[in-house]
């Protein structure tokens, strides 16, 4: 067995140096998957979580996050937050916030199914 074949398992001696990555140099960092673009346009979505549904809206500003999520929360009578860049509200209330945001002339398109 060659030097370079040898993995450390465990050790509290800190002179035995570590074998090299056999992989090169790191690729950049990965995409963060399901992530939408910032390009302006609303992304209106709904994901199953625990035993419910939530509705999320993607793309807002971070002034206008919590004024909006007040707003939808208040005319699809259901509760909900606003923070971290995303309105989430419970239940299927994509058809509702794309009617919202239709009346005050913003681009949103529908993800998911």
């Amino acid at each position: 067995m060659s030097d370079d074949d040898r993995r450390l398992v465990y050790s509290t001696d800190g002179t035995l140096p570590l074998p090299q990555s056999r992989r090169g140099k790191q690729a950049t960092l990965p995409q963060h998957k399901g992530v939408p673009p910032a390009d302006g346009v609303l992304r209106v979505g709904c994901e199953r979580r625990r035993a419910g549904t939530v509705t999320l809206v993607y793309g807002l500003s971070a002034h206008e996050i919590s004024a909006v999520a007040a707003d939808l929360r208040r005319s699809c009578a259901t509760g909900g937050t606003g923070k971290d860049g995303l309105v989430t509200l419970q239940g299927d209330h994509r058809d509702a916030v794309m009617a919202y945001f239709a009346a005050r002339k913003r681009r949103t398109k529908r993800m998911g199914g």
